[in-house]
C-alpha cells in the first residue's frame, strides 16, 4: 500500500471515527482490554504493537490523547484537499516533516506555500491554523503504513498508554470537554511553540492578543472582539486584555529596598509597578543588553531610568565620610545615549530625566536638529538626548561630537519598533555601528532597547546583541496600568469623497458624544455639529470648580479660537500656537475645565496629558518630506492611545481610531501586532555604506560583509527570505548568506562608484572615499543627489542655477504641485519655497509653512554641501555664490541687502533710512565715520547714528596685505596677513568667527589654493602662506584682492647640476691616513656613487668645497674624516664642526669620536660660548659647536681664531638667521687666514648662492639631484581635503594601518605625527584597526607574544604607553623620560616593537631608521603670541628629512605623504627637485643686537664697516640672485645691501 493509500484509508477510518458515539468508542476500549488481557506474560508485545517507541494504532490513540482531537469536520476537508493535489504523491513526505518540526509556523509558512503552491494559499493559511492536529493525523497514517510493512520492529513503548479502561474513560472525558472549550481558532499547539523563555509575560502562548497566521496575510482577532456594521461605518471593537496572573517568584520592589542612588530619583513612589519590579534585577544589577517590549503606559521610561542609574553606579568612587553621593560619581568617564523618536519626546525626556537626576549634578542634555549643543556643553553633559538620524549624524563624524561614541557606556533606543517603518534603516546603522565599535575597541557599551509590543521579538533580541534568556523581556497588552478598549472605525465611502468627510464629521461627533454623556474626558471633536444636533450644553464645564478663574485666564489669552472655544468646553492645542497658550491649554484640560481636546499628534508625544478616551478622527496626515497626505504611523497611534486612561482615577480607557474603510485592515493589524517586524534597511543600504567607508570602519567588501551581519536586515534574511527577494533554499545552502552580502555591498558599492562617492577595486574587493563621498557622508546627502550635482554642477554658475539644483535634489524634492504664476515642476514648487523663505515671505496656509521650514533646513545643509564640493573642485565664482546664498539662508536675506539687516538690535526706522539715504554706504565705511555723520546721513539724531557706528563696528571684517617671496624659478609664495578690522563681541560673535580666504586667477575661474581662517577674540594677526607654480615662467594674474605680478622678477633657474657619473666605485684604500682608512673599512670596503665622484676635491685639495647631495648617501661620513686627516696632518690646531642643533651635534660627536681617536685628536663638545673662549691645551681638537653657542659668541676678533684650521657647516639646508650670522662673521674674522670651509647640505633646487657665500670654486661644488641616491626609495602619497582637527587623524589611521600591514611581517615603521598628543591617539587608533581585523598580536615581532613583552611593559614609568608596547607600538619624543626611550628603542631595534611613533620635531633626533616611514599629515598647531593658536605646514626640510628616515642601506625604503590636497604639488616639487634656501637674517633682530655690540666695542667705526661685514653674508649673495624675495628691486647688491642696512642703523641711531 503506498503512503497515499495508506493515508486516504487511515482518513476515512478517522472520519468514521469522529461520527461515532461515546459507546461506540466504549466497545472500541473494551476490545484493546482484551488485547492488554490476552498479552503474554512475560509482557512481549503482539504483533499488533509492535511500534519501536511510536504510540498505539491511531484510531485507538486520537480518542485516548485529548490534546490532539480536531474538529472532524475541519480535519476532513483538509486532508482531502491534500490528497486531491496533483503532485500529493511527492508532497505528503515532506509536508509531515515540516509540520512536526521544532520551527515557528512564520519560519515554516513560506516553504509550505513553495512545496503546496501559490494557488493554494488558503490551504496552506488552514494548515497553519490547525498545524498540530493535522500534524498529528499525518504522521499518525505514516506510522500505521509503517506498522504495516515492519510488524516486527521492536518492542513497543507502553509508557503513554492507559494503564485502564478507566483511565482511558477519563481521557476520552477531558479531550471532549478540551475541545468544547478551546476557541474557534488557534495558534501553534504547545508542543510546537517556540521555545519557551523565562521573561514572556502573555495572555496566550502566541505572545499576544491577536492570532496571526505564519504567512502574516490573514490574522484573527481576539476572543470577544466584536464587529459591527453601520450604513455608514465599519466598527470593530477589541475588549481590554486580561490580566496575566503573578508568578510565584514575583514580588513588588519597593523604594525603601533600594539602594541610595536609586531611592532619590524616584520621588513620589512607594514602589516599582510589576512590569518595572520583574525587570529591576536585571537592568539594574547586571550589565546585560535589553529589550522590553511592554505597552504605552507600562513604565518603560523608568526602566531607562533603572539602566541609567545602573551605569552611574559604576562610576562612583569608594565611599568615604562626608562626602555626599553627588561628589563620587566620576563624570567625565561616561556619556549615556538616549535615542528618542522624535524632538519632541526628546524634550519630554530631557525635562523628566534632569528634575529626577538633578540631586545627583547629573546633567541632561538635548541634541537634536534643533538644538545644537558646544563642544564644551557636549563636554559638560552626561545624559544627551537625541534622535536616531541625529546620532547617525554624529557617529559619523570620527571626531569632535563623533567622539562621543568612544565615551558611550549605555544606548537607550526608545521606540526600536520603528523598525518596520522608513526610519528604521536608520536605527539599524547606529545600532551596527555601536555593536562593531564594541567588537572592536573591546569596550562595554550597553544597549537597552524599548518598544511597544511587537511578534517577532526574538529577532529584534538577536538585532539588539540581547541573551532571550537574560534580556528578553515581552508584556502583552494586559499589562497596560489601564486597561484599553480599542475601537476601529472603518468609514465608508470613497476616500477623499465628500460623502467620505461627511461621514466621518458625523460619526466623530456621534462617538464623542457617547462619552461625553457618560462623563468622561476626550480628546477631539468639533464644536459646530453640537450647535446642529443641539446637545452643545453637554459639553459645558461650567459647573466644575474653578471654571470662572479658568475663564478669566482665558480672557487674557490673545488668541480667538481659544477663548471662543473654551465656553463650550472644547480646547485646542497645536505646535502653532503660543507656548503661554499651549501651557494653559493643559492647565484646563487636567483641571477638567474642558471636555473635549482638540489637538494634533504632537501632543501624545511632549506632553504626558491622559484622557478617558482618545479619539484619532482620520488617519492621513501631511509628510513635508514626500509633500503629500500620508497615513498616520503606527507609533504616533500607539503613543496616542497610550494617553487613554488616567491612571489612579479611571478603571479602563478607550481609544477610537476613525480612518477610511480600505485602511481599517491595516490599522488592526499592525496595531494588534500581526505584522512581522521587517527590515527597511536596503532602502539606506547605499548611503550608510558610503558613511562607512568615509568613517573608515568598511574599507573592502569582506569588511562590509562583517557590517551587514551586525544588521536587523541579516537577521530577517535568515528568517523570512522570500520577503528580500531571495529563495527558500538560499539559507538553507548558504546558512550565513556569504553571496547575498556580497552581491548587496557589491551592488551598493557599484552605485556609490557610478556617483563618484567611492572607488573600487575590483579585483581585490577594496574601497576607497572620494571627497565626495565624504562631503555626502558628513552632510547626510543621499547618493541619488550625489547623482544630481555631477550632472548640474559647472565652473561657472549664477544664483538662480544654485538654487535650481538645490532644488534638484531628493532631499527637498516635493510631490509635483501646481505654483499658480510659477512653474508646475516639483523643483519649481521647491525653488519657490526657499526664495520665500529667505525673503521671510508670509504663508497662510499650514501645508506650505511646512514645507517652506523643511525646505529650508535641508537647503542650508545641501548649500554647504554643494559650497565643499565646489571647494574641493576649486571652482572660485561657484564658491563665492555658494557662499553668498548659504548665508542667505542662515541670515534669512539676499545678498544685495544691507548687511547690516543683520542687526536685530538695530531699530527699525535705523534701517528704513539706512536702506532708503544710504544703501550704498558700506560696513567700512560707515565706520570712518562719527556718530554725528551717521545721524545725520540717516536724516535721524546722533543717538541714532551712534547705535549704527555700534553696528558697523561689530560687523566682521578682515584687512589682509600681502608680500611676493619667490621661492624658485617655478615656484612662488604669497604670505597673507589676515588682521581683524572689527570690535570683538561675544555677543555677536561668539567663540570664533571662520574666514574662508583663497587664491584665484583673474577670471575668479580656477582656485589656486584655500585656506579656512579661524578668528576668535584673541586673535590679532593671522599668517597663511600661498605656494604657487609658475607655468613657463608666466606668473598668472591674480584677482579679488589684487595681486599685481608683472614686473616680478623670479631667480634664473640652477641648470649647473652635477650629474652622477658612471664611475667604479672607489675602494677605502683610497684614503691616505692609514687609521682612518682602517677605522672606514671596518664600516664598508668602497666608497658609493656619491661618495666617489666627490672624494678627490674634499679629500685630495686644501680648497673649501660644498656637498649637496640626498639624505643618508655619507656625504657627512667623507667630509668629517677629510677634516680629521687635515687636521692629523697639520701640526695642532682646531677644527670646528657647526650644526643647526644639538641633536646634529650629537649625531657629528658619534662619527668623530671614533675618527679622532683614529688621528689622536680631542674632539669636544661646545654648547656654550665660555667652551669656545677657554680653548686651550697642546695637540689638535675639534670642537662641535652648534649656530646658537656660535652666534652667542659674537662679535668675533680676528686674534681669537688663529689657530683655526677648518670649518665644517652641516646640515646648511637648515640655515637659520643664527647659524647665517655666525659662520658670516667667523668667515670675516678668518678672511686673512688659510681656513679651509666645507660645507654640507641636502639636495637644494639652487645651491649657487651658498657656494658663492662660501667662497667655493666651481671644481668643488657637487650638487646633485635628490633622486641620485644608491638605495631603492618608494614614494607614495595620499590626499585630504579635510581640515586640520581630529577628524582629519580619524580619516587617516586605515590609510596608516594599510600601509603597515602592507610591508613584510618583520619590517619596522615609523610614523611622524603632528604633536606629541597625538602619538598616544595615533597607537590607539592602530590598535583599534587590529581588534577590528580580529588581530590580537598587533604590530609585535615575529615569535613575540603580549606575554613576553609583558615584563618590560611593566618597567615603563609612562603608564599611558603599557597598552601601546604589549600591541607592538612604541613612542618617541622629549616628554618620554630616558629610562623609558632607551627600553622603547631597545624593543624597536630588536624587532620585538615594529611601528614607533614620533612627533613632527622628533625627525631631528629619533636615532633610528625604519624600512617603512609615514608623515602622518603635514601641518600642526602652533601657540602665537596672546595664546591664539594657528595652523601652519610643515616645512620641507622637516618632510625631506622624514623621508631621510626610510633610507636604510642595503634595503628598499617606503615613504608614505599623507598630506592636504593643495600642499602636494609643492611638497613633491621639492622632494624631487631639491630645497630652496634663503636668508633669514634681515626677519631677525641678530643683525641689529650685532650692530649694537660691535659699535660698543669698537669693532665697527662707521656704516662702511658694518657694510664691509655685510657682505660677508649669505643675504648679500641672495640679494643678487633673487631679489624680489627681499622686497628689492635692485640690480646691484650694494644698493640693496645699503638699503637693508638704512633701516638697522636708523632704527638704531637716529
Amino acid at each position: 500500500m503506498s503512503f497515499l493509500q495508506s493515508l486516504q484509508s487511515g482518513h476515512d477510518n478517522r472520519a468514521l471515527e469522529s461520527n461515532q458515539s461515546i459507546d461506540d468508542v466504549l466497545k472500541a476500549l473494551e476490545k484493546w482490554e482484551q488485547l492488554v488481557a490476552n498479552e503474554p506474560a512475560d509482557n512481549k508485545p503482539s504483533e499488533y504493537t509492535s511500534f519501536d517507541d511510536e504510540p498505539p494504532p491511531p484510531s485507538i490513540l486520537d480518542a485516548l490523547a485529548p490534546q490532539h482531537v480536531a474538529p472532524a469536520a475541519e480535519s476532513s476537508a483538509l486532508l482531502n484537499a491534500l490528497i486531491n493535489l496533483d503532485h500529493a504523491e511527492t508532497v505528503m513526505p515532506v509536508l509531515v516533516e515540516l509540520l512536526a518540526s521544532t520551527k515557528s509556523s512564520d519560519e515554516i509558512s513560506s516553504e509550505l506555500l513553495e512545496l503546496v503552491g501559490f494557488d493554494h494559499f488558503d490551504l496552506v493559511s488552514s494548515l497553519l491554523e490547525h498545524r498540530k492536529d493535522m500534524s498529528h493525523l499525518l504522521s499518525s497514517q505514516s506510522t500505521f503504513v509503517q506498522v504495516e510493512h515492519n510488524s516486527h520492529a521492536g518492542p513497543t513503548s507502553r509508557k503513554n498508554l492507559p494503564s485502564s479502561a478507566e483511565e482511558a474513560k477519563r481521557n476520552i472525558n477531558a479531550s471532549l470537554a478540551a475541545a468544547a472549550n478551546r476557541p474557534l481558532f488557534s495558534s501553534d499547539a504547545a508542543s510546537y511553540a517556540p521555545e519557551a523563555l523565562p521573561h514572556i509575560y502573555t495572555v496566550t502562548s502566541h505572545g499576544y492578543g491577536g492570532l496571526l497566521s505564519a504567512t502574516g496575510q490573514k490574522y484573527v482577532l481576539p476572543v470577544d472582539t466584536t464587529r459591527v456594521e453601520n450604513e455608514t461605518f465599519t466598527e470593530v471593537t477589541i475588549p481590554p486584555a486580561k490580566t496575566v496572573p503573578p508568578r510565584a517568584h514575583e514580588r513588588l520592589i519597593t523604594i525603601a529596598d533600594m539602594d541610595e542612588l536609586c531611592r532619590g530619583s524616584f520621588p513620589g513612589y512607594k514602589s516599582l509597578n510589576r512590569v518595572q519590579s520583574i525587570i529591576y534585577p536585571t537592568v539594574y544589577r547586571t550589565n546585560e543588553n535589553m529589550l522590553v517590549c511592554a505597552p504605552t503606559g507600562a513604565g518603560k521610561t523608568d526602566v531607562a531610568m533603572l539602566a541609567v542609574l545602573r551605569t552611574i553606579s559604576q562610576f562612583l568612587r569608594q565611599p568615604t565620610e562626608n562626602i555626599p553621593l553627588a561628589a563620587r560619581i566620576r563624570r567625565d568617564d561616561f556619556k549615556i545615549i538616549y535615542v528618542a523618536p522624535m524632538k519632541a519626546l526628546a524634550a519630554e525626556i530631557v525635562r523628566k530625566l534632569g528634575k529626577r537626576l538633578e540631586r545627583l549634578n547629573v546633567l541632561v542634555r538635548e541634541l537634536t536638529g534643533d538644538m545644537q549643543l558646544t563642544q564644551a556643553e557636549i563636554a559638560q553633559t552626561q545624559i544627551i538626548v537625541t534622535t536616531p538620524e541625529k546620532w547617525d549624524v554624529v557617529t559619523r563624524k570620527p571626531t569632535g561630537e563623533g567622539e562621543l561614541a568612544s565615551k558611550v557606556k549605555l544606548l537607550i533606543i526608545d521606540e526600536v519598533h520603528l523598525l518596520n517603518e522608513e526610519r528604521g534603516a536608520v536605527i539599524e546603522t547606529i545600532v551596527a555601528r555601536t555593536l562593531r565599535q564594541v567588537e572592536s575597541t573591546q569596550s562595554l557599551i550597553r544597549v537597552v532597547g524599548l518598544s511597544a509590543t511587537l511578534p517577532n521579538y526574538r529577532d529584534v533580541a538577536e538585532f539588539l546583541g540581547v541573551s532571550p534568556y537574560n534580556g528578553l523581556f515581552f508584556f502583552d497588552s494586559s499589562f497596560r496600568p489601564v486597561p484599553l478598549e480599542q475601537h476601529f472605525v472603518g468609514i465608508k465611502g470613497k476616500p477623499g469623497s465628500t460623502i467620505s468627510k461627511k461621514n466621518l464629521e458625523a460619526v466623530t461627533f456621534e462617538k464623542i458624544s457617547e462619552l461625553i454623556r457618560e462623563g468622561h474626558q476626550t480628546a477631539q471633536s468639533l464644536k459646530e455639529m453640537g450647535q446642529e444636533d443641539g446637545n452643545l450644553d453637554d459639553f459645558s464645564c461650567q459647573g466644575v470648580d474653578g471654571w470662572y478663574s479658568a475663564q478669566r485666564d482665558v480672557s487674557s489669552s490673545r488668541n480667538r479660537e481659544l477663548r471662543e472655544l473654551f465656553a463650550h468646553g472644547f480646547g485646542i492645542h497645536h505646535a502653532g500656537m503660543l507656548r503661554a497658550d499651549r501651557n494653559l491649554t493643559e492647565r484646563l484640560f487636567s483641571s477638567k475645565q474642558i471636555k473635549v481636546l482638540v489637538c494634533t499628534a504632537t501632543l501624545a508625544w511632549g506632553v504626558n496629558l491622559p484622557a478617558h478616551a482618545v479619539v484619532i478622527k482620520g488617519t492621513q496626515v501631511y509628510d513635508t518630506s514626500r509633500g503629500k497626505f500620508v497615513d498616520l504611523s503606527v507609533l504616533d497611534v500607539l503613543q496616542i492611545f497610550g494617553r487613554a486612561g488616567r491612571p489612579g482615577l479611571e478603571s479602563s480607557g478607550e481609544g477610537y481610531i476613525l480612518t477610511t474603510d480600505d485602511r481599517l485592515t491595516h490599522y488592526l493589524e499592525a496595531v494588534t501586532s500581526q505584522h512581522p517586524i521587517e527590515s527597511r534597511f536596503e532602502t539606506g543600504l547605499i548611503d550608510s555604506l558610503n558613511a562607512e567607508i568615509s568613517l573608515g570602519t568598511v574599507s573592502s567588501v569582506s569588511e562590509g560583509m562583517q557590517w551587514l551581519s551586525y544588521t536587523y536586515l541579516f537577521v530577517r534574511m535568515r528568517r523570512n527570505p522570500m520577503v528580500y527577494g531571495m529563495s527558500h533554499d538560499e539559507p538553507v545552502n548558504d546558512p550565513t548568506l556569504s553571496q547575498k552580502r556580497t552581491h548587496l555591498i557589491t551592488t551598493a558599492a557599484r552605485h556609490l562608484v557610478q556617483a563618484r562617492m567611492i572607488t573600487f577595486d575590483e579585483s581585490t574587493g577594496r574601497f576607497e572615499i572620494t571627497d565626495l563621498g565624504r562631503i555626502a557622508a558628513r552632510y547626510y546627502i543621499r547618493h541619488t543627489s550625489v547623482e544630481i550635482f555631477n550632472q548640474q554642477l559647472r565652473p561657472v554658475m549664477t544664483e538662480a542655477d544654485i538654487l535650481a539644483v538645490v532644488s534638484m535634489s531628493t532631499e527637498v524634492k516635493i510631490v509635483p504641485c501646481e505654483v499658480k504664476g510659477g512653474t508646475e515642476t516639483k523643483q519649481g514648487k521647491t525653488n519657490i519655497l526657499l526664495q520665500g523663505y529667505i525673503s521671510q515671505a508670509y504663508m497662510e496656509d499650514f501645508a506650505l509653512v511646512s514645507d517652506m521650514a523643511y525646505v529650508a533646513q535641508n537647503g542650508a545643509r545641501i548649500l554647504r554641501a554643494l559650497l565643499d564640493i565646489a571647494l574641493s573642485r576649486k571652482w572660485a565664482t561657484v564658491c563665492a555664490v555658494l557662499m553668498a546664498l548659504s548665508k542667505a539662508v542662515e541670515k534669512r536675506m539676499w545678498p544685495y541687502e544691507n548687511p547690516l539687516k543683520q542687526q536685530t538690535e538695530l531699530h527699525r526706522d535705523v534701517l528704513y533710512n539706512l536702506e532708503r539715504f544710504a544703501d550704498d554706504s558700506t560696513p567700512v565705511e560707515l565706520v570712518t565715520k562719527s556718530a554725528a555723520e551717521l545721524g545725520e546721513l540717516l536724516r535721524m539724531n546722533e543717538q541714532h547714528g551712534a547705535a549704527l557706528l555700534r553696528a558697523a563696528q561689530h560687523f566682521p571684517a578682515v584687512a589682509i596685505e600681502y608680500v611676493l617671496r619667490p621661492l624658485t624659478s617655478d615656484v612662488l609664495r604669497i604670505a597673507v596677513m589676515v588682521t581683524p578690522a572689527f570690535e570683538w563681541s561675544n555677543k555677536h560673535h561668539g567663540s570664533l568667527e571662520p574666514w574662508w580666504v583663497w587664491l584665484e586667477d583673474e577670471r575668479g575661474v580656477e582656485i589656486f589654493q584655500w585656506f579656512n581662517v579661524p578668528l576668535r577674540s584673541t586673535s590679532k594677526a593671522v599668517e597663511i602662506n600661498f605656494a604657487i607654480s609658475i607655468r613657463d615662467g608666466n606668473p598668472p594674474k591674480l584677482a579679488r584682492l589684487h595681486v599685481p605680478l608683472a614686473g616680478l622678477r623670479l631667480p634664473l633657474p640652477f641648470l649647473d647640476r652635477s650629474p652622477l657619473l658612471e664611475l667604479p666605485f672607489l675602494p677605502v684604500s683610497a684614503v691616505r691616513h692609514p687609521a682612518i682608512r682602517g677605522h672606514l673599512s671596518h664600516i664598508f670596503q668602497s666608497f658609493n656613487a656619491i661618495q666617489t665622484q666627490a672624494f678627490w676635491s674634499i679629500h685630495r685639495s686644501n680648497t673649501n668645497a660644498l656637498l649637496s647631495a640626498p639624505t643618508a648617501c655619507g656625504k657627512t661620513t667623507l667630509v668629517l674624516s677629510a677634516m680629521c686627516i687635515a687636521l692629523a696632518e697639520q701640526s695642532g690646531g682646531i677644527a670646528l664642526v657647526v650644526c643647526p642643533t644639538r641633536h646634529a651635534a650629537k649625531e657629528s660627536l658619534f662619527i668623530l669620536r671614533r675618527l679622532c681617536k683614529a688621528v689622536g685628536a680631542a674632539v669636544e663638545p661646545a654648547f656654550t660660548p665660555d667652551t669656545l673662549k677657554q680653548r686651550r691645551g697642546p695637540g689638535s681638537k675639534v670642537f662641535v659647536v652648534t649656530a646658537a653657542c656660535l652666534a652667542a659668541a659674537l662679535p668675533f676678533r680676528a686674534a681669537d681664531w688663529q689657530d683655526l684650521r677648518s670649518v665644517v657647516c652641516d646640515d646648511l639646508h637648515l640655515l637659520d638667521a643664527q647659524y647665517e650670522m655666525a659662520v658670516s662673521f667667523l668667515m670675516h674674522a678668518t678672511q686673512n687666514r688659510p681656513v679651509r670651509f666645507l660645507g654640507i647640505a641636502d639636495s637644494l633646487d639652487d645651491p649657487s648662492g651658498l657656494a658663492d657665500w662660501l667662497r667655493v670654486d666651481r671644481q668643488s661644488l657637487h650638487c646633485f639631484r635628490p633622486t641620485d641616491r644608491d638605495q631603492a626609495l618608494a614614494i607614495n602619497t595620499r590626499t585630504f581635503n579635510i581640515p586640520f582637527s581630529a577628524a582629519l587623524f580619524k580619516a587617516m589611521a586605515k590609510p596608516l594601518f594599510n600601509a603597515i600591514m602592507a610591508r613584510p611581517p618583520d619590517s619596522t615603521t615609523l610614523v611622524f605625527v603632528p604633536s606629541r598628543y597625538h602619538c598616544v591617539v595615533v597607537g590607539s587608533d592602530l590598535i583599534t584597526q587590529c581588534a577590528s581585523q580580529l588581530n590580537t598580536r598587533g604590530f609585535l615581532g615575529q615569535n613575540t607574544t603580549r606575554e613576553a613583552v609583558q615584563p618590560y611593559a611593566e618597567r615603563l614609568a609612562d603608564r599611558a604607553l603599557v597598552e601601546l608596547l604589549l600591541s607592538g607600538i612604541g613612542v618617541f619624543h622629549e616628554g618620554v623620560s630616558k629610562s623609558d626611550q632607551t627600553l622603547i628603542l631597545q624593543l624597536y631595534l630588536e624587532g620585538v616593537v615594529r611601528v614607533l611613533i614620533a612627533p613632527r620635531e622628533a625627525c631631528w633626533s629619533v636615532p633610528v631608521r625604519a624600512s617603512t616611514v609615514v608623515a602622518m599629515g603635514t601641518q600642526y598647531t602652533r601657540v602665537r603670541d596672546g595664546g591664539d593658536r594657528q595652523v601652519v605646514d610643515y616645512g620641507p626640510q622637516e618632510v625631506v628629512r622624514m623621508l631621510g628616515k626610510a633610507i636604510a642601506h642595503g634595503q628598499p625604503g617606503h615613504f608614505h605623504l599623507f598630506c592636504p590636497a593643495e600642499s602636494l604639488d609643492t611638497f613633491m616639487r621639492f622632494i624631487n627637485q631639491g630645497l630652496t634656501l634663503e636668508s633669514r637674517v634681515q626677519e631677525s633682530d641678530l643683525v641689529r643686537n650685532w650692530l649694537n655690540a660691535a659699535r660698543g666695542d669698537g669693532s665697527i667705526a662707521g656704516k662702511q664697516d658694518a657694510m664691509d661685514a655685510l657682505s660677508f653674508t649669505y643675504l648679500a649673495k641672495r640679494l643678487q640672485i633673487n631679489p624680489a624675495y627681499y622686497d628689492s628691486s635692485e640690480i646691484e647688491r650694494d644698493d640693496a645691501l645699503s638699503r637693508i642696512l638704512d633701516n638697522f642703523w636708523t632704527a638704531d641711531h637716529s
